[in-house]
């Protein structure tokens, strides 16, 4: 069934000089509920051909002669029954034992897969979880993300890969989807240890000449250390710009079409997905609700949400419609851009221009704003030709200037194109590696002074290796374990 990547071997990463490298798990993690045997349903809720039941633990002999009725192959497919606490067979299926450390979580992991009716998974779920315990009554139903956690604390995964693994699952696109691959085969953390490597080299060589300050060298001069400074802070600035657009692969663009009622927000909705999601009258204040839809525009995410058309509450024409304008406004805080919608056929009379005007001041500010003109196809052209040069243009009916619009999202949101093996990221690599770039830009700045103060070069340099050994979880707390394994689908 699964192909354990966790099987991908341990993870490396240099150790700092004078400090004890520190382990990823915490006392709380690394004992107690870490050796209680765990089992969870591990496929979709819902019913489906195939379910299957996993089981992790330090000993799974006991379940497997409860369940199996005999000892399985290691990582061979055995078709048998499952049986029951009577002896009876609660289904027929492939079950595949795992035997430690050569499993996905580093333990003894069990894969049983049935039918995949929920109530014979229920079953199946019940009958290994009173297996276990009948040996261990620490035994207990996995938690979100703990299999995956075990393979972190067991050296299986290092975190970042830990990571890759559910935003392959969560994958929205297929660019996402690869680059979430090449993450959790290892590739981003390959980058981060080759950085985390040569800063640890220059570490060395800074404490060295700190422990023998009797030797009159210039080291600074006599290491290369200023040129291997800078090399590692071009590396770094290089892996930042990567994992912005990593994450931006990831999350995506949370994009809010707003405007005046009748602007044809609705259409462009309908036009940018290829399908008629949002109702469309020419009725005024026909939204009265958000309507989402997820799209991709050279595998990034858009997510575009088509809200009520603004106006003040007095036009409103009931309290439903108050509402749909007040989540408008919600939508357009929480938002990374917006596009502000006009319409060509109403621009030059006065009150529309000046319900404009009363938008766009509310709008937040440093939001990132496209002014889109719609309804080119009908506008006269004296309107047309005094619009702002550069002005996106569009028709949301006939679909012209829909790709001007397209690659206008992609530059708002700093997509840079030709982004090939690109590796996912999250919004904490990204920070890591800004704080990482930060600390060696002053360590750059305490090396460019005539009398270096080799201490603070140091101490910004074992800083900026912290910072980075943060991604792969060389160096973390708990409480950030818990937050990246409380985000998992129970059974991962």
């Amino acid at each position: 069934m699964s192909a354990e990547p966790g099987e991908t071997g341990p993870r490396s990463a240099a150790a700092p000089p004078a400090e004890a490298a520190a382990g990823p798990a915490s006392p709380a993690l690394a004992a107690g509920r870490q050796r209680d045997p765990i089992v969870a349903i591990a496929s979709a809720p819902g019913r489906g051909a195939v379910g299957i039941v996993r089981a992790s633990g330090r000993d799974l002999a006991p379940l497997i002669r409860a369940v199996c009725g005999r000892p399985l192959a290691p990582r061979h497919a055995t078709l048998l029954p499952f049986l029951g606490a009577d002896g009876e067979a609660l289904d027929r299926g492939l079950a595949i034992h795992f035997p430690a450390p050569h499993s996905y979580t580093g333990e003894d992991v069990l894969e049983l897969q049935a039918h995949g009716g929920p109530v014979l998974l229920q079953l199946l779920l019940a009958r290994c979880l009173q297996a276990l315990q009948a040996t261990d009554p620490h035994a207990r139903l996995a938690e979100p993300g703990e299999f995956t956690e075990r393979a972190f604390l067991n050296d299986k995964l290092d975190l970042a890969q830990a990571e890759a693994v559910a935003d392959l699952i969560d994958a929205s696109t297929e660019a996402a989807a690869r680059s979430a691959a090449r993450s959790l085969a290892g590739a981003f953390s390959r980058q981060v240890n080759e950085l985390a490597g040569r800063i640890v080299e220059l570490r060395t060589l800074v404490e060295a000449t700190l422990d023998f300050p009797e030797e009159e060298i210039d080291f600074l001069e006599k290491a290369q250390a200023r040129q291997r400074l800078a090399a590692i802070a071009a590396a770094v600035d290089e892996a930042l710009a990567r994992a912005r657009q990593g994450a931006l692969l990831r999350d995506g663009l949370h994009v809010v079409l707003a405007g005046q009622p009748n602007v044809g927000k609705s259409s462009l909705l309908n036009a940018l997905a290829g399908a008629e999601l949002a109702i469309v009258t020419a009725i005024p204040g026909t939204t009265r609700d958000r309507v989402s839809q997820t799209l991709q525009i050279e595998g990034v995410p858009l997510h575009v949400v088509d809200t009520a058309g603004l106006r003040d509450d007095e036009q409103a024409a009931d309290e439903v419609e108050r509402i749909g304008i007040g989540r408008s406004w919600q939508a357009i805080g929480d938002a990374d851009a917006v596009v502000f919608l006009h319409d060509l056929t109403r621009l030059d009379a006065g009150d529309y221009r000046r319900a404009d005007a009363a938008i766009r001041a509310r709008l937040p500010q440093g939001l990132p704003l496209l002014e889109v003109y719609n309804k080119a196809d009908v506008a006269a052209p004296a309107v047309l030709a005094a619009l702002p040069a550069g002005a996106i243009v569009l028709s949301a009916k006939s679909g012209e200037g829909l790709e001007a619009l397209r690659q206008a999202l992609l530059h708002e949101a700093g997509w840079q194109p030709a982004a090939e093996g690109l590796l996912i990221a999250r919004a904490r690599h990204v920070d890591a590696l800004r704080r990482t770039r930060e600390h060696l830009r002053a360590a750059t700045d305490h090396a460019a002074q005539r009398d270096a103060a080799l201490d603070l070069l140091a101490e910004e340099l074992r800083l900026a290796h912290r910072a980075l050994g943060e991604i792969t979880g060389q160096f973390g707390t708990e409480d950030l374990l818990g937050e990246i394994f409380g985000r998992f689908c129970v059974g991962k």
